[in-house]
């Protein structure tokens, strides 16, 4: 195993509180399956505020940032069962990632955070 990048985003959940109002962001911003898990949760402001901190981080991880046709409602940050998040890997993201690194194999781990007025992401994407 090797890793082939790492990011991290912090962000002011402030700055996210005023964006969150206007659906145009958020449609242009998160996915269709962000937005129905955030229906379920009371804190929507930290819930976006960590997932847009992981969407940058992810593009730091791969070292060239929002290129490549990659943009941020291509990242989705889903939960599993015991409510983990991850990258969940659509096939833009695989080809985008293969391409760019020639590998066939590869793992992304995440880890957010958040507290009163900031929310972090940390991105590590290694080959398998």
């Amino acid at each position: 195993m090797k890793i082939l990048g790492i990011g991290v985003d912090v962000i002011q959940n402030k700055r996210i509180k005023n964006l969150i109002n206007n659906k145009s962001f958020i449609k242009r911003t998160f996915g269709k399956n962000e937005v129905k898990l955030s229906k379920k949760t009371s804190n929507k402001v930290n819930y976006f505020a960590k997932r847009f901190a992981a969407k940058e981080a992810f593009a730091k991880s791969l070292g060239i940032g929002f290129r490549n046709n990659l943009n941020l409602k291509d990242i989705e940050i889903l939960n599993d069962k015991i409510g983990k998040p991850y990258y969940y890997k659509t096939k833009k993201i695989n080809n985008i990632i293969r391409k760019l690194f020639k590998i066939k194999k590869f793992d992304i781990f995440l880890s957010i955070s958040d507290e009163k007025d900031y929310s972090i992401a940390f991105s590590i994407l290694q080959t398998n």
